[in-house]
């Protein structure tokens, strides 16, 4: 429920439930770190919103919903179609390539990979679309 000054999201309960996902792929570790945090927030404020000064009002608002943590198994059923299902997983990928937590750990940590794991059985995408959109973050990271 919401207190008399918190007004409600200005996302739809779709884009929220992909909020959802994103945190719950990095929180898996027991720690959301600032890199993750900035990712995710770029990525989804970019994707929500169009312009500029949307996009910033957005980012604020979506580091409010940083902290929920929410199992996995409860909010993949919510995915209204492949194209969300396919979007989880591009944004779930590139949340995984960022969470090492010190220099001298590796980017993919394994936490964090086992929940990406999980994330691709329950999304039950094909073998080839999953490596499709893999091939694609790897390439858009500068990593291909």
């Amino acid at each position: 429920m919401l207190s008399p000054t918190q007004s409600p999201p200005s996302i739809s309960p779709s884009q929220m439930n992909l909020l959802r996902i994103v945190t719950a792929m990095a929180w898996s570790d027991g720690s959301l770190d600032r890199e993750e945090a900035a990712l995710i927030i770029n990525l989804l404020s970019s994707l929500f919103a169009k312009h500029p000064s949307q996009q910033q009002a957005l980012r604020r608002e979506l580091r409010d919903y940083l902290m929920q943590d929410i199992p996995l198994d409860e909010l993949i059923p919510k995915l209204r179609n492949s194209e969300e299902r396919e979007l989880v997983m591009w944004l779930g990928y590139e949340v995984m390539r960022t969470s090492a937590r010190s220099p001298a750990e590796a980017n993919i940590n394994q936490d964090e990979f086992k929940a990406y794991q999980k994330l691709l059985q329950l999304l039950d995408l094909s073998a080839e679309d999953s490596q499709s959109i893999e091939t694609t973050v790897a390439v858009e990271v500068g990593c291909v």
